[in-house]
């Protein structure tokens, strides 16, 4: 397939595309490829999903052909191209069923690359995504305008890409699931802001969970920009690799090139020349993790042509990112803060660090294999009682006991959890829900979990 084609569009006229997974991303994929005047196909194995719960979602485009539970093999044999959403394991008996059918194989990101017609910035990592993802958007579009942000954020790609233009900018937070699936697509800035134990259940291995992180600058050439965290040992080695031009940021260094953060001045150096740009007083964000989000969406913007003034005003303007160390309220003297993305117990350390009062703390969840040592370790001096719910509870507390925590009050639901908070917390406290866990199993996404602990918080006298 030639560039042109694949930008045309053409190979996919009247073709039958398979969709597999009937999520927000599947949805979108197969709307897409109506537009592009393909047959879709949608297809998701769970047993619980209806057609006509599905034919709902897609009232105006019934021309798409929906399947559940078994996709038929006379449905299979008429399949030209798959594309899978990021929910659906690579490995899966289905999809490699798929590969031995020959059917050539694509993400959601890359069906939307192909019609991607400006320029790219993406963003992965461990944590913080979300937030830098969010902030690059805003001083994109505060400076260029037609400016859409999409991905693992919330926005399914191919929601956008069909109203891109040779002078718009996508910015894409990108997941390890999305990256699976790459093939062509080629941001010109990307980022890497960090890499920790994360999804081991998905990728099996560490090893396999750094080299899918990675291929986000697969395509990418010297020409293009790799923003990576120098603080972190993955990224930093990645550098002496990677295929692009990098620019380091770092909490922690004082960097002859790059931007760095010394005490509570963020700096941008070029050949050991140092300029301080602001003070992290000057924001509305906290925590270390939150001026590193700064520093890369900096990097970021200043490599796409932003004028530095610019990415400042826009950075003192910006607002935490909604369940990101939220403050939601102070109820009786005390503060509660919302970090239910927090999903992993990486990015649960970084919520207690911007703790500055003593913290009552709710964790626990679903169960995606991690371990809980370092978080743990976390509560020196801040954290006052953990309240446990969720699958990994006992998990947790035996981790907790064998560092010598044992404040521990096991709940069997948020509700529950809240009420004990509001009797644990004393005036001049914080409570934190930041669960070092995924949210399925008792809430569809950590949105709805967050949403729920914010809705709590605001219902106490």
């Amino acid at each position: 397939m030639t560039d042109m084609e694949r930008k045309s569009g053409v190979e996919w006229k009247d073709r039958r595309v398979l969709v597999v997974g009937a999520g927000k991303s599947g949805i979108g994929a197969a709307e897409m490829l109506v537009k592009c005047n393909a047959k879709p196909v949608l297809f998701d194995e769970n047993e619980k999903l209806s057609v006509r719960e599905l034919a709902d979602k897609l009232q105006d485009y019934p021309t798409v052909e929906i399947c559940t539970k078994n996709l038929p093999e006379e449905v299979k044999a008429g399949i030209g191209l798959a594309v899978l959403s990021p929910g659906v394991p690579v490995d899966s008996p289905f999809v490699e069923s798929l590969r031995q059918a020959g059917i050539p194989i694509w993400g959601e990101i890359e069906l939307a690359y192909s019609k991607e017609q400006g320029t790219v910035a993406a963003i992965t990592g461990t944590n913080g995504k979300t937030t830098t993802t969010t902030l690059v958007g805003q001083i994109m579009q505060s400076f260029y305008g037609n400016t859409f942000v999409v991905g693992n954020i919330g926005a399914p790609y191919t929601e956008a890409v069909l109203e891109t233009t040779p002078q718009s900018h996508t910015v894409a937070e990108i997941s390890s699931f999305q990256l699976e699936t790459i093939i062509d697509f080629h941001p010109r800035v990307s980022a890497i802001l960090n890499i920790t134990p994360d999804h081991l259940n998905r990728h099996r291995t560490m090893e396999n969970y750094i080299e899918v992180k990675e291929r986000i600058t697969k395509n990418q050439t010297k020409d293009d920009v790799c923003v990576l965290n120098y603080d972190n040992a993955d990224t930093r080695a990645f550098a002496k690799r990677c295929p692009a031009g990098v620019v380091f940021f770092s909490s922690k260094e004082h960097l002859a090139d790059g931007y760095f953060l010394e005490g509570e001045e963020i700096f941008r150096a070029k050949g050991g020349d140092a300029k301080r740009l602001m003070s992290v007083q000057e924001t509305k964000l906290v925590g270390v993790c939150n001026y590193e989000n700064i520093m890369a969406a900096m990097a970021i913007t200043e490599a796409l042509g932003v004028p530095m003034e610019r990415i400042l005003h826009t950075v003192r303007e910006f607002r935490a990112v909604e369940h990101r160390i939220e403050f939601v309220a102070t109820k009786n003297g005390v503060d509660y803060y919302n970090d239910s993305k927090g999903t992993n117990p990486d990015a649960a350390i970084q919520g207690i660090r911007a703790m500055k009062k003593p913290t009552v703390l709710i964790g626990g969840g679903y169960d995606k294999q991690s371990e809980y040592d370092e978080w743990i370790e976390a509560f020196e001096g801040k954290v006052k009682y953990l309240v446990l719910i969720g699958q990994t509870r006992e998990k947790i507390a035996a981790c907790a006991r064998a560092h010598g925590f044992t404040n521990i009050i096991m709940a069997d639901g948020l509700e529950e959890a809240m009420e004990i908070c509001r009797e644990k917390a004393e005036q001049g406290d914080a409570v934190l829900l930041s669960p070092a866990c995924a949210s399925w199993g008792m809430f569809p996404n950590y949105e709805v979990r967050g949403r729920i602990f914010k809705d709590l918080v605001e219902r106490m006298p």
